[in-house]
């Protein structure tokens, strides 16, 4: 029975790979090289199908090797992000050291749990940009430029630190919700900690679309937690609470940002949207507070 080229190619390996797939799909095929080339044939009775299982191979490993570059686009606006974060967090720290604006602040911007499940809504988000002295503010300072600056990478620097505001947040009030009324807690490190979810889900997030192991799978989790565990537990003040309820927000709120459409995170009127949005809450929430002084 006559034989039929159904593929022609320099390299040997793929070659060798698409006998193996016609081996699996029980065609039987011989592969011969000529002058560097290396041909794959089959029966001619054969043909339609070899070339049917040829194509179908060369489309799936097409698709496992786009997947990759669709996960890890990075967008622009990340250090901008940060340098915005560093001014208003500096600002609004030193002004509430300063007499007698510290005693006002202090007053009205804390996260005191039962003070938020009453109705004070504006502390979860006033106690992130506050901090108790300068080891605390430059711990939180750094930290959260770093995480800012990574999330600001994969979501774009305006929608990166919005949900990292709304992480943060959200943080600060499932720990109001879950403490005793007398808690009180601020600083921008349950905010850090929401960056650090949101990163841990942004990883997460092609795992409906991976055929490796199960640990393999699970990695950025794992390594999200033990970061967790070595950042976020250690210190005589330290609010574990919140540290935990923060990066619960952030995997929470960063798997469905992470899911985006890049068309959105690609567009530049929607990151700015989207920063100019989290300093409007964070200048709204201080205003609210304020008002109740």
């Amino acid at each position: 029975m006559p034989r039929i080229v159904v593929h022609q190619t320099d390299s040997h390996r793929q070659c060798r790979e698409l006998r193996l797939v016609m081996e699996a799909a029980g065609i039987a095929s011989d592969v011969v090289q000529r002058n560097g080339t290396w041909f794959l044939s089959v029966d001619d009775a054969n043909q339609a199908s070899a070339v049917y299982e040829i194509e179908a191979y060369q489309r799936d490993n097409a698709a496992v090797v786009a997947r990759p570059n669709q996960r890890t686009r990075l967008y622009s606006g990340g250090v901008l992000g940060v340098f915005a974060f560093a001014v208003i967090i500096n600002a609004i720290t030193f002004v509430g050291w300063t007499p007698p604006y510290d005693q006002i602040m202090d007053r009205v911007g804390p996260m005191r749990a039962g003070d938020v499940m009453g109705g004070d809504g504006w502390r979860v988000v006033t106690a992130l940009t506050l901090h108790v002295d300068l080891q605390h503010w430059l711990s939180n300072l750094i930290f959260g430029g770093v995480f800012g600056w990574l999330v600001g990478r994969v979501l774009g620097g305006g929608v990166g630190w919005l949900v990292i505001l709304l992480a943060g947040s959200l943080g600060n009030l499932i720990n109001a919700w879950a403490r005793d009324a007398g808690h009180v807690s601020i600083g921008s490190s349950t905010a850090v900690f929401g960056a650090l979810g949101i990163m841990v889900a942004h990883a997460l997030a092609p795992l409906t679309r991976t055929s490796g192991s199960r640990m393999k799978r699970f990695a950025p989790l794992v390594g999200g937690v033990l970061m967790f565990a070595m950042l976020g537990v250690e210190g005589e003040r330290t609010d574990v609470g919140a540290h935990a309820a923060g990066f619960f927000a952030g995997l929470l709120l960063g798997a469905v940002a992470c899911r985006a459409p890049e068309r959105w995170l690609a567009n530049w009127q929607v990151q700015w949207i989207a920063g100019v949005s989290a300093v409007l809450i964070i200048g709204i929430a201080w205003l609210a507070a304020v008002s109740h002084a």
